[in-house]
């Protein structure tokens, strides 16, 4: 029994290097990218990650145009894309009656078949489907510094201006009645929300980058805390990044859609069992009518 416990769940990352190296990247992404996630839940903006990852694709499409499969320069490109795009949306959304998500929308069509088409001039249908899905099994150690530069990055933004980013989620319209910062501190937010997407697709490519970002944010189905929430976030992006390798290993299936696809079961589940999920819901609605 504890043999096959072993073989099963302890061999794959101890007897190959490429097993290790993937769970360490996507332990990184885990503690940068769902708390991020959950900001974006709680203020109403889950499909803007979804676009932004699509926004980062023409520059990481101009890196690899210039300089190949090189990850500085794709990721230079892609944080320069993103932070342009959401620049662009947020100052589109202030100076016309177009709100934000309609920008963004926008963009992400733009930007996604730009993307594809740049690609498209130099590489080969494998190497659009690498900058597309992701290589988490082949993440070297460049990748892997970036990966723990950025959550780095993020841990140390987040600390700074994790109450400006409470007060905005709960009530914008009064931080930006008591303090300057409204403006200054939703941008940041959308420069963080960047980094980790860049972060996201060394891994998981820029269609699945989102995946460890938004799923995980199921924690809201399970307390109403932020500091919680970002806790349980963290735990259930790891939770699925390791039965996601596991999944891929032993089941040989692609690692990047098996990681999503573990976060989207776990996203199920607290959808029906969670303390604010549908059975929850169902059964204090019932007991309300009997009372």
């Amino acid at each position: 029994m504890i043999d096959t416990l072993y073989a099963y769940f302890v061999a794959p990352f101890a007897e190959y290097g490429f097993m290790q190296r993937a769970l360490v990247g996507t332990l990184f992404l885990s503690l940068g990218s769902s708390p991020v996630g959950v900001f974006l839940m709680l203020r109403r903006m889950s499909l803007t990650g979804d676009a932004m990852s699509h926004a980062i694709l023409p520059g990481v499409a101009t890196g690899f145009l210039l300089f190949g499969l090189d990850i500085l320069p794709m990721t230079l490109g892609g944080i320069a894309a993103g932070l342009v795009v959401a620049l662009a949306a947020g100052a589109i959304s202030r100076i016309t009656v177009q709100r934000e998500d309609a920008s963004l929308a926008a963009f992400y069509l733009i930007s996604l078949a730009l993307g594809v088409l740049i690609v498209s001039l130099r590489g080969s249908t494998v190497d659009l489907m690498h900058v597309l899905f992701g290589s988490v099994l082949g993440l070297n150690d460049e990748a892997m510094l970036t990966i723990g530069i950025i959550t780095a990055v993020t841990f140390a933004m987040l600390a700074v201006f994790w109450r400006a980013l409470v007060a905005e989620c709960l009530d914008p319209l009064f931080l930006r009645s008591v303090s300057r910062l409204g403006p200054a501190v939703h941008f940041v937010f959308m420069a963080i929300v960047v980094l980790n997407l860049v972060g996201g697709y060394l891994a998981l490519g820029t269609l699945l980058s989102v995946g460890l970002m938004m799923l995980p944010a199921a924690a809201r189905f399970w307390t109403s805390r932020a500091e919680t929430m970002a806790l349980v976030a963290i735990a259930i992006a790891a939770a699925s990044s390791v039965s996601g390798l596991l999944l891929s290993f032993h089941a040989a299936l692609p690692a990047g859609p098996a990681i999503v696809l573990s976060a989207g079961a776990v996203y199920a589940g607290s959808l029906l069992l969670g303390t604010s999920g549908i059975i929850h819901s169902r059964t204090a609605k019932g007991h309300h009518r009997i009372a």
